[in-house]
């Protein structure tokens, strides 16, 4: 054994391509090896003072990082995607005709053309979810569709992206989940286009006083410099 390793640590290094994946139990000291293991992206890697540096190589500048990417400066040139958090919380009787829920302050309003209702997107976003949290509720049995809309730049016409019907008994002061794959159509909204989110209880008294409907979107965002 110590002859063996002798051999390996004293030979001179011709093959530097390996298809297997490599570790710390595979590799010697000093030794850098291109691993091309069919299930992975090939890397290059460094065995030294018994840790393995590994880097990823790309064929086409897509990179990826198997863990945490930590750096003092981050700037991007392009495009990146990461997910928008927007607060949609208002105080409310919720009446039986479709409302549109504030992206600032708490109050509802009846179009999208106010200036709390619409967001003017900057970039595409998709709705990745949207939580709910319902107050105490009066009616359980109650539907209550959920709507993103959407203006054109140039006109005030309202176009429906995507609805969402909540058909289900209301339990008071419980959370609930629509997720992007929940809508009839995808939850998109593109750059420059004015957004909203809409309510349409089918019943006056699922709740018969003004209370507090808490609700929270986040969006997958496309960022373009």
């Amino acid at each position: 054994m110590r002859n063996h390793s002798k051999f390996l640590t004293n030979k001179k290094q011709d093959v530097l391509y390996s298809s297997e994946e490599m570790h710390l139990g595979n590799m010697i000291d000093g030794q850098v090896s291109v691993s091309n293991n069919k299930s992975s992206q090939p890397s290059l890697n460094l065995k030294k003072n018994n840790l393995l540096y590994k880097v990823s190589l790309s064929p086409d500048g897509n990179q990826s990082v198997d863990k945490k990417l930590t750096t003092n400066i981050l700037e991007y040139t392009n495009t990146f995607i990461d997910y928008r958090v927007f607060k949609h919380s208002f105080t409310d009787d919720l009446p039986a005709t479709e409302v549109y829920i504030p992206w600032q302050g708490t109050g509802e309003q009846t179009t999208l053309l106010s200036a709390t209702s619409g967001f003017l997107a900057p970039h595409k976003m998709t709705c990745h979810k949207l939580i709910v949290r319902t107050p105490a509720i009066d009616t359980v049995a109650t539907d209550i569709i959920f709507g993103i809309r959407k203006i054109d730049s140039g006109d005030t016409a309202i176009d429906s992206v995507c609805t969402y019907d909540a058909t289900s008994n209301w339990v008071s002061n419980t959370n609930f989940t629509i997720n992007q794959s929940d809508w009839t159509a995808s939850p998109t909204i593109e750059a420059g286009e004015l957004a909203g989110i809409s309510i349409n209880a089918d019943d006056t008294n699922i709740v018969t006083s003004e209370k507090h409907f808490h609700i929270t979107s986040v969006w997958r965002t496309e960022v373009t410099i």
